[in-house]
């Protein structure tokens, strides 16, 4: 598995007060704007302009403290993505050692994707999953099994580097106790044609077309994994992302379907 140094992403960022003697005035300088450039200090760019309230947290400061534990635990970095010059950072990192198996051309491995950004876009975020590849023009599927987000707020008490260790170390471990327990679960145990009926039931009566196609097209509702995949495919391509209720109904479809699976077991 290829793996990736993040050190260009290491560059120093420094906070400037937006202030200054405007032109047309009686030249008095302004001392107090209330906004801050964030700017970075190797290039001289400008990645924003923030409110006195945004805290500036480095790219560095929150990989030295993930990348210790993820290697303790088997993980990889195994992508680095930079936007908008450097104003967003991304890190992905992969635990090879953890693997389910669904058929014999197809498995999982568990991730963990880091984010930072020094435009207020993105949160100190940890999201963990599970994602695979399924079409060739880039889209994935698979399944969100914790997300931690930590605003950029200098009141938040929250965002200190104890608390985001934490938040890497529970991503990981629950994310590792997933692929352990759950999976299996949901992989190996046949759906009854009663909880086939509620998972129909479950879907939004303008994706009944697609899903109906889906199935048609030799995707299955054997297991409660197949009713997953069913569910993830048509959030990811048929319903609409803007809407809170895709993703209302989307992070109802996991628990509901492994509760029925652990029924079905008993």
């Amino acid at each position: 598995m290829k793996t990736y140094k993040p050190d260009h992403t290491f560059f120093p960022v420094t906070e400037v007060p937006a202030i200054g003697v405007p032109e047309g005035t009686d030249e008095k300088e302004i001392d107090s704007t209330g906004y801050k450039f964030i700017v970075r200090e190797d290039t001289g760019s400008v990645l924003s302009c923030m409110t006195t309230d945004y805290k500036l947290v480095q790219n560095k400061d929150i990989f030295d403290i993930a990348q210790p534990i993820v290697k303790e635990k088997g993980g990889l970095l195994t992508e680095v993505r930079q936007f908008g010059n450097g104003a967003r950072t991304k890190y992905k990192f992969t635990f090879p050692d953890v693997d389910v198996k669904i058929t014999k051309k197809d498995h999982l491995n568990p991730h963990i994707d880091m984010w930072n950004s020094y435009d207020g876009t993105h949160q100190v975020n940890m999201i963990a999953g599970c994602f695979r590849l399924i079409c060739s023009n880039g889209m994935v599927i698979g399944h969100m099994i914790s997300n931690y987000n930590f605003r950029h707020l200098v009141s938040n008490k929250n965002l200190n580097p104890e608390n985001f260790a934490k938040a890497v170390q529970r991503s990981i471990d629950k994310t590792l106790d997933i692929f352990d327990k759950d999976f299996p679960t949901l992989i190996e145990t046949k759906a009854r044609k009663s909880d086939k009926a509620k998972f129909i039931k479950m879907l939004p009566e303008y994706v009944g077309e697609a899903a109906v196609a889906r199935m048609l097209a030799g995707h299955s509702m054997n297991t409660y994994w197949d009713l997953i995949n069913i569910a993830t495919y048509l959030a990811s391509h048929v319903m609409n992302r803007n809407w809170e209720s895709t993703h209302k109904w989307e992070s109802k479809v996991y628990p509901t379907v492994k509760s029925w699976a652990l029924k079905a077991q008993s």
